[in-house]
């Protein structure tokens, strides 16, 4: 075939800033197990640049032109710049590979690549030319190192097999993820330059590039899909803060993306129209129920309301049980816990604080100096404290009769026996593989 992919040509871009000697060395070694055998040209480039230059664009026309040279005449290249996020060097390859290749397929720097994902993805794009873009099934690469990456992966599995399979239905996949993604060169050469420079309320943007690279497709009218044979495992937050800290900024792309997307609703499945309108306003009616509730003084409801919390997840987690066909998706029903403890606040804080950009999650694995993540989740947890002291209150002020002590009392029972199983089920069945992470490791790289 004359198909062209530019992953095949092998144009890697690395981060100069957060590679050393050895493990530059490292994720050349893994390259060459994923794509083959490496050559190289016996070229060299030393371009450096200081300050806040950006690297393509920085470059005199000579020089550019040198490094597209190497980078079209090598199959497989490395091109070293200085640090300045993914979408930096994302452009980088972008505007070196130019027309030369039909796809451009992406990935992450702690991507693990299943052998068989570039040719499925490439399927798709080869059997309909309305697709401009599909995206792969994202795994967790080390979901047994904690509780948070564990939790993380079984929700990926739900957003990506399930919630995103539906979107691919409809030819309307709203983010193809940034770990595994491939896309149509000559309709992404057509926005490279707006899709780079975009700004929101007059700053530039860095995050959030993969959700606009998605929505710049879609405003073509081109279709965006999902396959599921397409794989891939990558790392995920083992610590509380810096998954909140991502939650946060990933919310912050959404909303920012979710008024872009509203301008090509009517391209696209009025599916698209629908969940959009739906999962945009969502966080704020639920957080508007949930005051609501905690200050009406009254026990039950706040009681009710955590109850129905758990039923509609467990309903999910045993619906996601039969579709994957392990046990192990049960545990499903806790991720509605966190998501109404953490990424609710974390969700409207990000909204509040949109346009900054001075913190995030680059370095998964790098301990948590910034502690701001914690701010909307320690408001929240003061907010629902005082709906239920004030709740109390007003309970004591009127004795209960005895039909609501017995339904309390049921309730709350209930409420017990559900976490007590649980937490039963995940020290039997998950807890003893967690600090087993070298064995978790060698069999997720098998795996993939």
């Amino acid at each position: 075939s004359k198909t062209q992919i530019a992953n095949v040509k092998g144009t890697v871009i690395y981060f100069l800033e957060l590679y050393d000697v050895k493990q530059l060395s490292t994720g050349l070694a893994q390259l060459s197990i994923t794509v083959g055998t490496v050559s190289y040209c016996g070229r060299k480039i030393n371009n450096h640049f200081s300050g806040s230059q950006r690297y393509f664009c920085s470059l005199h026309a000579e020089e550019a032109a040198r490094v597209a040279r190497v980078v079209r005449s090598c199959r497989y290249s490395c091109i070293m710049q200085e640090w300045g996020g993914k979408r930096e060097v994302m452009y980088t390859a972008f505007k070196a590979l130019g027309d030369t290749v039909d796809y451009i397929q992406v990935c992450d720097s702690d991507t693990v690549l299943d052998p068989a994902c570039t040719i499925e993805m490439l399927k798709v794009l080869e059997e309909d030319p309305e697709v401009g873009g599909v995206g792969g099934d994202v795994q967790i690469l080390n979901k047994y190192d904690s509780w948070i990456s564990f939790l993380s992966s079984v929700r990926y599995w739900m957003a990506f097999n399930v919630e995103r399979a539906c979107q691919s239905y409809f030819g309307c996949v709203q983010c193809i993820s940034g770990p595994l993604g491939m896309y149509r060169n000559s309709l992404l050469q057509q926005f490279l330059e707006p899709w780079y420079h975009q700004t929101f309320l007059g700053s530039k943007c860095s995050f959030g590039d993969d959700r606009h690279l998605t929505n710049r497709v879609l405003s073509f009218g081109y279709k965006t899909k999902f396959t599921a044979r397409s794989q891939c495992q990558t790392e995920t937050p083992t610590q509380y803060l810096r998954w909140l800290n991502q939650q946060t900024r990933w919310s912050k792309s959404y909303f920012r993306e979710w008024l872009y997307n509203a301008l090509w609703f009517h391209k696209h499945s009025l599916w698209m129209t629908y969940e959009s309108v739906v999962t945009g306003f969502f966080p704020f009616f639920l957080v508007a129920t949930v005051i609501h509730l905690f200050y009406r003084g009254r026990l039950w409801n706040i009681l009710l309301f955590l109850l129905t919390v758990q039923l509609v997840g467990m309903v999910k987690a045993t619906y996601a049980c039969f579709l994957r066909g392990r046990l192990v998706m049960i545990f499903m029903s806790l991720y509605s816990l966190l998501y109404m403890s953490s990424l609710l606040p974390a969700k409207i804080f990000a909204l509040f604080t949109i346009n900054k950009a001075g913190w995030g999650t680059s370095g998964r694995k790098k301990i948590v100096v910034n502690l701001i993540g914690a701010v909307p989740v320690t408001v929240w947890a003061a907010i629902l404290l005082g709906g239920m002291v004030y709740t109390i209150y007003c309970e004591v002020q009127e004795p209960f009769s005895e039909r609501e002590k017995a339904l309390l009392i049921a309730g709350t029972i209930l409420y017990a026996c559900y976490w007590l199983i649980l937490l039963v089920l995940y020290l039997a069945i998950v807890a003893k593989r967690c600090n087993k992470r070298e064995e978790q490791y060698h069999l997720s790289y098998a795996e993939a």
